[in-house]
């Protein structure tokens, strides 16, 4: 009998590691296929069409079908389908990412661009160029950084120490040292009773004081921070917190890095989310929809303060001596590029702010639902907390497979969202149109209708 390539495909599928899931799971069913792509849905292997609510995982912005980026790709590999950059050379489409790149991020203070392949990397990068910057400035001491709380800023071992979710160090040894960890500025998961969102923040703003002064402003190199916190469960910062937070970076000679993987090109209804809460960076990390991920590629932006202090240790060393094997990339590159072109011809931040109000309204309206304590959100990124009591906020105990239930609820549904503990995240494509943006909710609504049920019948909820 002449084996198919689905069954070839499955039997392989046992070769694969697969991250975020235990790895004894899928022995009976293993895990769902996706084939083709198709605007804001994908489909599987049986055939089944999905509302894909998470744009991939945040990233793909321009949904899974665009030709313009797949004819880039084409071209691209056809001319030049890799070079490299080390040693004063250099691509086309590499030249004109950074041109393009720079000129959106000039008004933020981005001067040169470093490229890897994703978040992780740029983020890793960054924490090298700022050790590199402070010895070259004859301030060795300073080394310590500080990230918060429920941040993500990706999974090696430098940005994985930097990420502040207890899963993505247990069992790895992470932190390594030279991490503070500062505190969330989330009101639903770390208010006090009867706080408000300003008073959080200026609790947050002295609890930094606090941790500089103890730790000493000379050892501390930077703090690391994204607009939205989206792994973390979607943390939606008050207005008033970055401002607040800069100042007290600024007074103390520590760098400010906006960690932009998932908030950059659109994501919070400008083009960045520093632009959203009044972020004045000294470094920006992007990827994600920087290439709308059609093809990984990653950038560590900085200011001509940063870059001049990188100019002056390698004089002193001779070399710059960083880099990765596909910075710069010229497929990549040339993909992100056409990425960049297609943000500003269909004004991609314009019909995110068109959108965004039913979006942010259909979100806000689950909120009655007997299973929702909370939602939170804004642009095209958002989350909602799924708890047993309502009043005192007591979220299911695992074991209760409340939270699994509802996670299979929603692909039934022919809908693909994210669950984050206690959090359903959604992060559709920033090309969704309101009526899919109607059809995203209905289904999530229908999905927690049933997972409502299921929690009855066990007797979890009245």
């Amino acid at each position: 009998m002449t084996r198919t390539h689905d069954q070839n495909v499955r039997d392989d599928i046992k070769n694969l590691i697969h991250p975020y899931t235990p790895l004894n799971t899928f022995g009976a069913t293993g895990p769902m296929v996706i084939r083709k792509g198709d605007g804001v849905y994908v489909e599987d292997d049986q055939g089944n069409r999905y509302l894909e609510g998470m744009a991939g995982l945040w990233c793909t912005a321009l949904g899974f079908s665009d030709q313009r980026l797949v004819n880039a790709a084409i071209k691209q590999m056809k001319d030049l389908p890799y070079y490299q950059i080390f040693a004063g050379r250099s691509n086309e489409p590499s030249i004109e990412l950074s041109e393009r790149l720079l000129a959106m991020t000039r008004h933020l203070g981005m001067d040169k661009a470093l490229y890897a392949n994703s978040g992780s990397e740029a983020n890793d990068a960054a924490v090298k160029v700022i050790w590199y910057y402070f010895n070259a400035m004859g301030k060795p001491n300073k080394k310590k950084l500080i990230a918060r709380e429920r941040g993500y800023h990706g999974v090696t071992v430098m940005a994985g120490s930097l990420t502040g979710i207890p899963g993505n160090h247990a069992d790895f040894d992470l932190p390594v040292d030279r991490v503070l960890r500062t505190g969330c500025p989330s009101l639903y998961h770390y208010g006090r009773p009867g706080e408000t969102d300003d008073q959080l923040v200026d609790r947050l703003v002295a609890d930094l004081e606090a941790l500089i002064a103890k730790e000493g402003a000379e050892t501390i190199a930077a703090f690391f921070a994204e607009p939205v916190q989206g792994a973390g469960g979607v943390i939606v910062p008050p207005m008033s917190y970055f401002p607040k937070i800069q100042a007290v970076l600024k007074k103390n000679n520590i760098l400010m890095v906006a960690d932009e993987v998932i908030c950059g090109f659109g994501r919070t209804g400008n083009m960045f989310g520093s632009d959203t809460y009044g972020i004045q960076p000294d470094i920006m990390t992007v990827a994600k929809a920087l290439s709308s991920s059609y093809m990984p590629i990653s950038a560590t932006l900085v200011t001509k303060e940063i870059f001049d202090g990188l100019v002056k240790g390698s004089e002193r060393n001779g070399a710059f001596s960083h880099g990765v094997t596909y910075a710069g990339h010229p497929v990549a590159s040339a993909v992100a590029v056409e990425a960049l072109k297609i943000y500003e011809e269909t004004n991609i931040v314009g019909h995110v702010q068109k959108i965004s109000p039913r979006f942010l309204q259909r979100l806000s309206a689950l909120q009655s639902h007997p299973l929702v304590s909370a939602t939170r959100g804004v642009g095209l990124i958002g989350a909602m907390e799924i708890v047993q009591d309502k009043a005192t906020r007591k979220p299911f105990d695992a074991a209760s497979g409340v939270m699994a239930h509802l996670g299979n609820a929603v692909l039934e549904q022919r809908l693909i969202t994210r669950p984050l503990r206690d959090t359903m995240a959604v992060c559709p494509p920033l090309i969704i149109t309101e009526p899919q943006i109607d059809e995203l909710f209905d289904k999530l609504g229908r999905a927690l209708d049933h997972t409502l049920g299921f929690a009855r019948d066990k007797k979890l909820v009245s």
